[in-house]
């Protein structure tokens, strides 16, 4: 295996340090941290996760209004805490709460922080703030992750994304910094099979040793490419980074048939932070230094390893905004075993939650079911919404509302999703008190019942 080039060493131990060290982030020195805690045993992780656990609720019972009022009100000491599992005296965090209590949630002496929202797919959208701490960690473990696939940054990279955030500040800053990293951003919104073979000609000229993006989206271009018969396995691509939806089998082999390369799973979220990330040796890692994972069952028991429970996260690098027992509404089982890896780092086995459909637009565009959450995830009279696409000239958007929702917000959702796909189609706003889950029990917050056959008629149509 080649090791690194000179350019993505200058990159990565120099251009890209000095970059964390103007933002005042101790990225490099977590890194380095970081990669020799990967290799302890697990009981010596566990002390350490004890270890800053204790820190963690005790400047937050001392600095942060929220959790003071409730450790008083439980007669909860965090110097007495013995053991990671003495986190279950405290009750659980969910997005109303934070919600409810975001100024109280801030640390009395916290400055600088990042105002962030959550990308929506878990249909309540969430305002939440972050501090150079929690910026630093995740930026870290995310680095971690990558130089486990013979990668760094610097190295070229295409990215396959579809947020706004990244999508619409593209400036001149921006951009002048992803050229000096080697990174191009693609849309993953907008999948036409002219922007396929824009994407397809974009990664066979940047000839990238990376891809990153969500799962659906990469192994829908890698399809469109073996559609073609437009080889994609020379260009010496390594490793392909999937994160934000559920990952399923036929997308991995997709991705890794077209590609020539493997694909390494990622797990997390803005507000839960980096939670796992898979090793070449197929072990779903979590990022034990800085996270303490429970998985509960639906009354909030925790269950053991090779049961199923909901994901609730316990980020110990969130001093500035506190981010305890927190449920993210995702389902997962803990792994007992040890990775033939040699990291002590616990595993994920199975990741059962979020999962987000492609839409398709009435001239037969096939866009990404964020493309339509981004319309409804930061509005505060939004309290839960779901889409339903029926048909192609139907869509359904079922809304709980919060306060301050009217007609004029209603409009501009419809407004919103018509002009996404397409200015005939008929969007129904329903108003309704409560989302209700599906009949397995999972939710599903952008469902498409169009059937891909259909998108593809419409896009011959188009083109005859």
């Amino acid at each position: 295996m080649n090791g690194p080039g000179l350019y993505t060493r200058l990159v990565a131990g120099l251009v890209f340090p000095l970059q964390e060290r103007l933002k005042t982030h101790s990225t490099v020195a977590v890194r380095r941290s970081m990669e020799d805690s990967q290799w302890l045993a697990p009981e010596q992780l566990q002390a350490l996760q004890l270890e800053r656990l204790r820190a963690l609720l005790a400047e937050a019972g001392a600095a942060v209004p929220y959790y003071r009022e409730l450790f008083a009100r439980l007669g909860f000491d965090p110097r007495r805490i013995q053991s990671l599992q003495d986190l279950q005296l405290l009750p659980l965090l969910d997005k109303a709460t934070v919600r409810a209590n975001t100024e109280a949630l801030k640390h009395a002496r916290a400055r600088g922080l990042a105002r962030f929202n959550t990308g929506g797919s878990s249909g309540e959208p969430l305002i939440f703030y972050i501090g150079n701490e929690r910026v630093s960690h995740d930026v870290a473990a995310k680095w971690r992750a990558t130089r486990w696939w013979g990668v760094d940054i610097g190295d070229p990279e295409i990215v396959v994304w579809g947020s706004p955030i990244e999508l619409g500040a593209q400036d001149r800053l921006r951009r002048w910094r992803d050229a000096l990293m080697r990174t191009q951003l693609l849309p993953a919104f907008e999948m036409n099979e002219a922007k396929l073979d824009g994407f397809i000609a974009a990664i066979r000229h940047r000839r990238p040793r990376m891809l990153f993006g969500y799962p659906s989206a990469l192994s829908h271009i890698a399809r469109h490419a073996e559609q073609r018969g437009q080889a994609m396995n020379d260009l010496g691509i390594r490793v392909a980074f999937v994160t934000s939806e559920r990952l399923y089998d036929d997308q991995r082999a997709a991705i890794e048939r077209v590609f020539g390369c493997r694909v390494a799973n990622g797990y997390g979220g803005r507000d839960a932070g980096f939670i796992a990330h898979e090793c070449p040796h197929g072990g779903m890692h979590l990022t034990a230094e800085d996270i303490v994972l429970e998985l509960v069952d639906a009354s909030g028991r925790s269950v053991p390893a090779g049961e199923a429970g909901e994901i609730v996260v316990t980020h110990l690098a969130t001093r500035d905004f506190p981010f305890v027992r927190y449920r993210t509404g995702d389902v997962a089982v803990l792994d007992d075993r040890r990775c033939a890896c040699g990291r002590g780092l616990p595993m994920l086995k199975e990741i059962q939650g979020r999962t987000t459909d492609f839409v398709v637009a009435a001239d037969g565009t096939v866009m990404h079911g964020l493309a339509l959450i981004y319309i409804l995830r930061d509005m505060p009279q939004v309290k839960a919404f779901r889409i339903v696409q029926e048909s192609l000239q139907r869509t359904v958007v079922q809304i709980v509302p919060g306060s301050g929702f009217d007609d004029a917000t209603e409009a501009t959702i419809a407004r919103g999703v018509r002009q996404r796909l397409g200015g005939g189609v008929q969007v129904d706003v329903q108003r309704v008190g409560e989302i209700a889950p599906e009949k397995s029990g999972k939710f599903r917050y952008v469902v498409s019942r169009v059937p891909s056959t259909v998108a593809q008629r419409s896009e011959s149509m188009a083109r005859a």
